[in-house]
């Protein structure tokens, strides 16, 4: 898999752009706040249907137009993808997909596959259980349509029980209705997170070794308030039941996968808490190229990485690592500049310098 062209309209600081990218390592090279980050973002937005820096859409159209528009063209190893979108500024979208109008997000996920790395990544290390679990399920959405499913419906559900908790006259036949509805979704939730911990830690034990030179191991532990192991609804619905008067108390849901967590643990130490920052940036590129393992096992095919700014904030062993791994994955890299990276790309990698929101091609010979 990999993206062949990419065009965009009043799409944040750029007026018009079409830019042809090759499926090895693709550079893109400027200042800051010059209109790179804005380019992998667009991709990554044409993958989740969302951006990854903002959840007012509004904000992505250029300033005094009225929409924006993505087209992005994608190679498939059976049927290519050529996924449009138009972000309207009243908070409207529309996307299509081969010309073909569709009306849910879930019809579009899957259809181009992307590893997004960035400096953000940290907080998924460092910040609260809430980057950790959006970590799993963005991952989670785009390998499985029946997980997305289950995560709408018991975030719809949540909504509307913690509203009922709300109330100073509560009916508690509703929350009998709504428990059920909750241990149902939250099952299929946690079977396929704990199943995710599980080939994260698969393909990380290797991964991480090489990384640091075999001196340290990285384990993931999923953490929940039930048993993974079978019976995961009815354990749910009796926590529920159980939690019932604290919840009228607090008004709000105090169990579910909505508080889970899984911990980072380098060496049986949690990294959070006593993890060095070195160790904490080499957790998150373990999580991320064992993502990428995981998405090639379960479609077939590579996925798009996405670098945004990275190599500047990691060392010359970790850059190395990466740099030299991703010849089978197509790469799209900002970087301010490109010093670090010359000695480890090739003549098939593609250079474009951004300024102002204008992308060149470096041609031959520069």
């Amino acid at each position: 898999m990999h993206v062949k062209y990419l065009q965009l309209i009043n799409y944040r600081n750029y007026k018009e752009l079409f830019i042809e990218l090759n499926e090895n390592v693709n550079v893109f090279i400027g200042d800051n706040a010059q209109g790179k980050t804005n380019v992998l973002e667009s991709i990554y937005y044409s993958s989740f249907g969302r951006s990854h820096r903002t959840n007012k859409d509004k904000e992505i159209i250029k300033w005094n137009e009225n929409e924006a528009y993505i087209k992005l063209h994608v190679v498939r190893e059976r049927l290519d993808k050529k996924i449009e979108i138009k972000i309207l500024k009243e908070g409207k979208k529309a996307i299509s997909i081969n010309s073909i109008k569709i009306n849910k997000i879930s019809q579009l996920l899957g259809n181009c596959n992307v590893v997004m790395f960035s400096p953000e990544d940290l907080k998924i290390v460092k910040e609260s259980p809430g980057h950790r679990r959006r970590f799993l399920d963005m991952e989670l959405c785009q390998l499985d349509a029946a997980y997305y499913y289950s995560l709408v419906q018991y975030n719809k559900v949540l909504l509307e029980r913690n509203t009922v908790l709300k109330n100073r006259n509560i009916d508690q036949s509703i929350l009998d209705v709504y428990d059920q509805q909750l241990a149902a979704f939250g099952q299929y939730i946690i079977k396929k997170r704990v199943g995710y911990i599980e080939r994260l830690n698969y393909y990380s034990r290797t991964l991480h070794k090489e990384i640091t030179s075999d001196k340290e191991n990285i384990e993931f532990k999923y953490i929940s308030q039930v048993s993974s192991d079978e019976n995961i609804d009815s354990q749910l619905l009796q926590l529920l039941k159980k939690n019932r008067q604290k919840d009228i108390d607090r008004r709000t849901t105090s169990v579910g996968p909505h508080r889970d967590d899984f911990s980072i643990d380098i060496n049986g130490v949690d990294t959070r808490t006593f993890g060095s920052q070195g160790q904490q940036r080499t957790s998150i590129l373990t999580i991320k190229f064992s993502s990428l393992k995981i998405i090639k096992e379960v479609t077939g095919e590579h996925p798009v990485l996405l670098l945004d700014d990275v190599l500047s904030e990691l060392d010359f062993k970790r850059k190395k690592y990466i740099l030299t791994s991703i010849s089978k994955v197509q790469t799209i890299i900002t970087c301010t500049g490109i010093e670090d990276i010359k000695s480890y790309i090739d003549d098939r990698a593609t250079i474009f310098y951004v300024k102002d929101g204008n992308v060149e091609v470096e041609k031959e010979g520069e």
